[in-house]
């Protein structure tokens, strides 16, 4: 009984880990998508006094603010969500790679 219990904990948990290398960004990825970003936010996302600086917030915060734009989520201007609400899941990820991965603004 402790064996299978056992078992199915290793399973649970390795494809625990499976599932989250597998959705990890890629920064080279968010890089190629990030054109509609740069046009508002700047080539390093710095932002500036209409739109909030990007670059280099955590990685996990930015891809929650990008899913929830994605969604129809409240912005000030509403325009979040016209740039995202095309992208796959996979492609908000490798945006949120690439701008955490840069310096902070």
């Amino acid at each position: 009984m402790m064996t299978r219990i056992a078992m199915t904990c290793t399973v649970t948990f390795l494809l625990l880990l499976a599932g989250s290398v597998y959705a990890a960004g890629n920064v080279e990825r968010g890089a190629d998508l990030s054109s509609d970003c740069i046009s508002c936010h700047g080539m390093e996302g710095k932002g500036n006094f209409e739109t909030p600086a990007i670059a280099g917030l955590d990685e996990e915060y930015i891809l929650d603010r990008l899913r929830n734009f994605c969604k129809g989520g409240k912005t000030i201007d509403g325009m979040m969500n016209t740039y995202t609400e095309d992208r796959t899941d996979q492609e908000l990820q490798d945006l949120a790679a690439f701008w955490a991965s840069k310096e902070k603004g």
